[in-house]
């Protein structure tokens, strides 16, 4: 794959602001300190510097490995102990950073390193013709090493223009095979590390949604949702976005109808803790460029 350089600067440039911002972010998260005040605030960082979200921030607590975010007004705060994924995508015309971290309030640092140094060994195996299956080793054999389970069912994504999951999918676990790797390609790897099962469930409650089909709507209040789905060309958006009432069973209404899909918050068993490290890349000739380091 030959990719032109108005893509590749705008990949480089979404990666420097998703770094940028994510970090800023990430100290937001504080005893005590609100959920939604340090979402809110994070996400206009990105709006601020003239780019956009690739999808809503996602904070998720303890032993949630992803798709939480803040709820209308959503009343959690940031407690000792806990520990707080942040996953943050930025676009720059539809080129996607996606970067993550993982906050310790309490004493999680081994569990912490344990996802750091994975994504590290992946990175240092990427390469043209290196297969995914290689990638997924290198997570799990650091993961293990560091006394802590892979989890198996996230994956790491590859990243087109307005579309976030594509391929090639990385797993955190080794596989035979899998995909070769090509110059040109651009993907996240995310290695989650976690106390518990090593598998993620789907909760009830679904904060973060995506339009997957262009149909009318009758409801006021899902009109109201397609509003604010539309121009986001198919990436996600959060449920505190869309302005007004009964957005509730307006969500319910388009998901049934098959018009937008939605992403459960995903979480390990109770009391377990897991952390997140992310990177986005470029495959070059000779490795990779991580673009969001």
């Amino acid at each position: 794959m030959i990719m032109d350089d108005d893509v590749y600067d705008a990949y480089r440039e979404a990666g420097v602001l998703a770094r940028t911002v994510l970090h800023r972010g990430a100290g937001l998260v504080k005893e005590g300190a609100s959920l939604l005040e340090m979402v809110e605030a994070t996400e206009a960082m990105v709006t601020e510097e003239g780019a956009f979200l690739a999808f809503p921030l996602n904070v998720s607590f303890n032993e949630a490995a992803a798709h939480d975010t803040a709820m209308p007004g959503d009343e959690r705060t940031f407690a000792r102990g806990d520990l707080i994924k942040v996953d943050l995508g930025v676009h720059i015309d539809g080129y996607i950073a996606d970067t993550a971290l993982t906050v310790d309030l309490g004493d999680h640092a081994p569990l912490v390193e344990a996802s750091r140094a994975a994504l590290e060994a992946a990175i240092a195996t990427v390469r043209p013709g290196v297969t995914t299956g290689e990638i997924g080793a290198a997570i799990q054999a650091t993961i293990e090493e560091h006394g802590y389970k892979p989890v198996a069912n996230l994956t790491g994504h590859g990243l087109d223009r307005y579309n976030l999951h594509t391929r090639p999918t990385i797993p955190n676990i080794a596989m035979s095979g899998g995909a070769v790797i090509e110059e040109g390609m651009v993907f996240a790897i995310e290695p989650f590390a976690t106390t518990g099962s090593g598998k993620i469930s789907e909760a009830a409650r679904v904060e973060i949604y995506q339009q997957i089909a262009a149909r009318p709507a009758r409801l006021p209040s899902a009109k109201r949702i397609l509003e604010t789905a539309r121009p986001r060309r198919g990436l996600p958006f959060a449920r505190r976005w869309v302005p007004g009432d009964k957005v509730e069973i307006g969500l319910s209404t388009l998901v049934r109808n098959g018009i937008l899909h939605a992403f459960p918050m995903l979480h390990d068993i109770p009391e377990s803790f897991v952390s997140q490290a992310e990177h986005t890349l470029i495959v070059t000739e000779e490795g990779c460029e991580v673009t969001t380091r």
